[in-house]
């Protein structure tokens, strides 16, 4: 059992669920706020990854996170642009950007299913120079990722809580009635799926350089992934305001990595691990329904034992 829970493993959990929380907040976003099933997140998030490793190359790191954002933010709004002035739905509007979207980084990638990284000066390897402290050497992967999801927790928290972000959780809520309110609720749709799509691209440039690589199939999953991830957050996490439960869904992307990465200490094989988010995804999707059935079970029984002792 020492063998299985380890400090490398859950520094490596704590890690990418960093990484990936990013991912599931993009997906609350679109899919708990604005109550859209965004399916381009597994290409916004390969493209992401593709623009974020070319400027990487180029010799601009920190710059490549921002050109990653940019360019995820050109995906939320083509697929926005889709669904309120093409009339496409929600569903299709995604499969179709998600679709087109292999090519694009294909092109981004000049044509290459692949791009690596090792030569190139990355995000962590600069803090890794730069650290003195030995303890920190060991754990300044984490120290980048958590202080990037730290600001992006905060300033999403604050953001969701003014007028602009009200509105997008009030459209999400009911678009007629912020169309009443002399609000356009396809204004509202196309920002918060812009900035979906900016957090969706910025974790894909973020886990290029964290394995410096970058691969056409990245992205592949990443919609389960972070459907798990947000489900279990949302768990965790049901009530509070905006920055609570942004935080229950970082903590429920940490968990499910935690939860992979013990899966695959089992030594169940690397293809299992689609099999193990379709499990996790599985159980979290039910562990509501099932809490309030075994609940509502026990009232009764409860209930027959109180009838059975009066008679």
């Amino acid at each position: 059992m020492s063998t299985i829970f380890t400090l490398s493993i859950l520094q490596s959990a704590l890690e990418l669920g960093c990484i990936y929380a990013l991912i599931a907040i993009a997906l609350y976003i679109s899919f708990t706020l604005l109550n859209i099933a965004d399916l381009s997140t597994d290409g916004c998030f390969t493209l992401g990854c593709a623009v974020g490793a070319m400027v990487t190359m180029a010799g601009h790191p920190v710059l490549a996170l921002f050109m990653a954002m940019g360019a995820g933010v050109c995906s939320g709004f083509i697929t926005a642009f889709l669904q309120t002035k093409m009339g496409v739905q929600s569903i299709l509007a995604g499969i179709i950007v998600n679709t087109g979207l292999y090519t694009v980084n294909l092109a981004v990638m000049g044509f290459s299913s692949n791009i690596n990284l090792f030569h190139c000066d990355t995000l962590f390897s600069l803090a890794k120079q730069v650290s003195e402290n030995k303890i920190y050497r060991d754990w300044y992967e984490l120290g980048i990722a958590a202080l990037i999801v730290l600001a992006v927790c905060l300033i999403l928290g604050w953001f969701l809580n003014t007028s602009s972000g009200l509105s997008i959780r009030a459209t999400g809520d009911n678009a007629h009635m912020v169309k009443a309110s002399s609000i356009n609720p396809g204004r509202m749709i196309t920002a918060g799926l812009c900035i979906s799509g900016s957090l969706t691209a910025l974790s894909g440039a973020i886990l290029g350089q964290y394995q410096k690589s970058c691969d056409i199939n990245f992205g592949t999953g990443q919609v389960t992934i972070a459907l798990a991830s947000l489900i279990i957050g949302n768990t965790l996490v049901r009530r509070g305001g905006m920055l609570k439960r942004v935080s229950g869904v970082v903590l429920g992307s940490c968990l499910y990595r935690f939860i992979v990465a013990i899966a695959l200490r089992l030594n169940l094989p690397a293809e299992a691990v689609k099999l193990v988010s379709a499990v996790i995804v599985a159980a979290a999707i039910s562990f509501p329904c099932l809490k309030e059935k075994a609940g509502f079970t026990k009232k009764k029984m409860e209930m027959r034992k109180k009838a059975a002792v009066r008679t």
